[in-house]
């Protein structure tokens, strides 16, 4: 009895341990089973926050401005002629190349960036030539007349793609040690941009297209020399521990849409409709927390004046004419309060008022009809002189950052400017005594309010 009893017993300690081990068995390939359909679920990455996304937006927007501005570069080139006819300076020749002689000064210099001096050079290289293939490929497909007449290889502009090239390289090797780098970087290609305008060598058009070309070539040629190492960079994980400070100080290049809120030259008796233009200028402000700061901007904006229809029949038939006025540039400059919010990481208020000085351009007054015996068949009839002017402006804007460096701003801005115009009338009404102290000391006060809505390149620092 005792030895069935002493069976009995091992048999149900073995079976417990079988049991056991089967449950233990089950238990373990049922968590294997799940661990494998957990890792197999991935969460999607939103839209905006893709990588290739995120690298597209600059130069889809340069893009995007370029096609904006296409029908209105004569326009543009004419603004140009009016305020600095005979500017002739060649820095834009030489500025092009300064970003990248700082990326080779800094690394022999022992500056730590992204990568070694040997794969940086390799990036570069890759990215020249993808820059050289696209800019030649259109330019000599396009064949667009230079706005000085010289040449048909003026889009895309060359040095301005070169110069955005060089500013993306010095971005991608120093960028994440410093946003200053990259600030310095793109302002000078910037400038380059400018300059090629200012020389008369460029409509703005290809300038943006050019500054599009060049961003997208240093990513790309970012993108196979990366693919060839498997890996972002030499020291990424080294630099990438680097952070910036906490606030909102900011410079951005901005470029927008202009609309009268006033008929700009209502007592003149020169428009009766408001009007519509383009602005352009870089604004920039300091935090000294992350709420409150001191901020201005230097913005340039013009406004095209539509030709009014007039009936010169008094008697001697003169019939319907024209009377056109150049367009009105506006120079501005001031400074003040700014305030910012951040909603979350990504998304920032940035509220303003400012106020500054206003310089407005000079222009002509002409009346055209086809009876007038001049090659283009209009004739001046006066000039304008409008005196600077104080200037309050007041604006909103949010930005959406691609990352704690960079981000993209929409903004509106409300300006207002009174304007004292003075006009002198031509020779010819100046012999005349009486028409002449009529009309050469005139005098119109007019109020120039206008809101404009545009983006900003936003850089942080």
């Amino acid at each position: 009895m005792k030895k069935l009893a002493l069976a009995s017993g091992i048999l149900l300690q073995l079976h417990s341990y079988k049991a056991q081990d089967t449950v233990q068995s089950r238990n373990l390939k049922e968590d294997i089973a799940l661990l494998n359909s957990n890792t197999s679920i991935q969460e999607k990455t939103p839209f905006l926050k893709k990588e290739w996304v995120k690298k597209s937006v600059a130069p889809t927007l340069l893009f995007a401005a370029a096609a904006a501005t296409w029908g209105e570069k004569e326009n543009i080139r004419e603004v140009r002629n009016r305020y600095l006819p005979a500017f002739k300076v060649k820095y834009d020749d030489y500025l092009q190349y300064a970003p990248a002689v700082a990326v080779y000064g800094l690394k022999l210099g022992g500056v730590k960036g992204r990568n070694n001096l040997g794969r940086a050079t390799l990036s570069y290289g890759a990215s020249l030539v993808i820059m050289g293939i696209l800019v030649n490929s259109i330019k000599y497909t396009a064949k667009v007349e230079r706005p000085d007449g010289s040449k048909n290889n003026s889009f895309p502009s060359g040095h301005a793609a070169m110069a955005f090239t060089n500013a993306s390289f010095l971005h991608k090797e120093y960028g994440m040690v410093n946003p200053a780098y990259s600030i310095a970087g793109y302002g000078s290609a910037t400038l380059t941009g400018l300059g090629r305008n200012l020389n008369n060598r460029h409509w703005l058009p290809d300038i943006l297209a050019g500054a599009g070309i060049g961003i997208i070539s240093t990513e790309l040629g970012y993108f196979f020399i990366d693919k060839i190492y498997k890996n972002k960079g030499d020291n990424l994980s080294m630099l990438s521990r680097i952070q910036g400070n906490d606030y909102p100080s900011f410079l951005a290049i901005k470029l927008g849409t202009t609309f009268g809120t006033t008929n700009f030259l209502k007592e003149s008796e020169l428009d009766d409709k408001k009007q519509i233009g383009f602005e352009g200028g870089l604004e920039g402000a300091y935090f000294f927390s992350k709420k409150w700061g001191v901020g201005g901007d230097f913005s340039f904006s013009s406004f095209p004046i539509k030709p009014m229809k007039v009936n010169l029949d008094d008697g001697d038939n003169y019939g319907e004419h024209e009377i056109i006025t150049q367009s009105l540039g506006f120079l501005g400059a001031g400074i003040g309060p700014y305030f910012s919010h951040e909603f979350s990481d990504k998304w920032q208020l940035t509220l303003k008022a400012t106020a500054g000085y206003s310089a407005t351009a000079s222009g002509k007054v002409f009346i055209k009809s086809d009876s007038i015996d001049s090659p283009n068949h209009q004739l001046e009839i006066a000039r304008y002189k409008p005196k600077p002017a104080f200037r309050w402006n007041t604006g909103a804007s949010i930005t959406y950052k691609f990352n704690p460096g960079l981000g993209l701003t929409f903004y509106t801005d409300y300006n207002e400017i009174k304007s004292t115009i003075r006009y002198r009338f031509s020779d010819a009404i100046q012999e005349n005594e009486e028409l002449n102290e009529e009309l050469n000391h005139m005098i119109a006060k007019e109020k120039i309010n206008y809101v404009t809505l545009g983006l900003r390149l936003t850089a942080y620092f």
